[in-house]
């Protein structure tokens, strides 16, 4: 069966494709072979005949299996604004049955892991009666927090772990990623206290790296392994 993960952030530039990259990575440093998807992501842009997002197209790069972009990228809209209000000036709807129809078509390759990157924070309307939490829930994913290392992470990080198990989903761990060239103020006393308060474990620490795309940073996420021995 395929292991899947939803990589959410504690909020918007989190660090989350950066993430998303480097869980990639570590999981095909394990031999997996592996898929991703952003099943809904604004700020797109015209290119091959189609709307393209930025992120997806680098999840496309990392994972180690092939399909057409419209399954890693079902839905893309241009306008940089929330999805759900992108989608309602395409006169489009983002409904249950188009996400999980797109989900079993992935599916449908037989990834060994299947990686899918969120858009924004947890929270996040997908349209006025449908959330982006509802669709983890079906998709049984396990949900990877990526902290992004600023002021104010550590509320966001706690109120967001407790909104992913009170939505009914397990938290498998989460992941610090600096957000800027300079590290935050007390960068090892917010971690340390991070690790104290979230009950899921630390999978590691991404630095800020200006070539992250270029790069394997499968050496940051040493938990990865941790968590893929407990679904074995």
């Amino acid at each position: 069966m395929t292991k899947r993960y939803f990589i959410t952030g504690t909020d918007t530039d989190a660090g989350k494709t950066v993430a998303a990259k480097a869980l990639l990575d570590a999981l095909n440093q394990q031999q997996l072979q592996t898929l991703a998807m952003k099943p809904v992501a604004s700020g797109c842009e015209w290119q091959q005949d189609r709307w393209m997002n930025a992120d997806a197209r680098v999840l496309r790069a990392a994972m180690s299996m092939e399909c057409d972009y419209p399954l890693t990228n079902p839905l893309a809209f241009e306008p940089a604004i929330a999805p759900h209000i992108a989608a309602q000036l395409a006169a489009i709807e983002i409904t249950p049955e188009r996400l999980q129809q797109s989900l079993t078509e992935v599916l449908a390759l037989q990834p060994d892991a299947l990686v899918i990157e969120g858009a924004g924070g947890w929270e996040l309307p997908l349209s006025r009666t449908y959330t982006m939490p509802e669709f983890v829930q079906t998709s049984g994913a396990e949900v990877i927090l990526v902290v992004g290392m600023k002021l104010g992470c550590l509320n966001h990080a706690v109120l967001s772990a407790r909104a992913i198990t009170a939505d009914g989903c397990k938290l498998a761990g989460w992941i610090a990623v600096d957000t800027g060239a300079e590290p935050m103020p007390f960068r090892q006393q917010n971690i340390d206290t991070l690790r104290q308060r979230l009950k899921a474990p630390c999978l590691g620490e991404i630095p800020h790296t200006p070539d992250w795309q270029q790069r394997n940073l499968s050496q940051y996420l040493p938990g990865v392994k941790n968590i893929l021995l407990k679904n074995a």
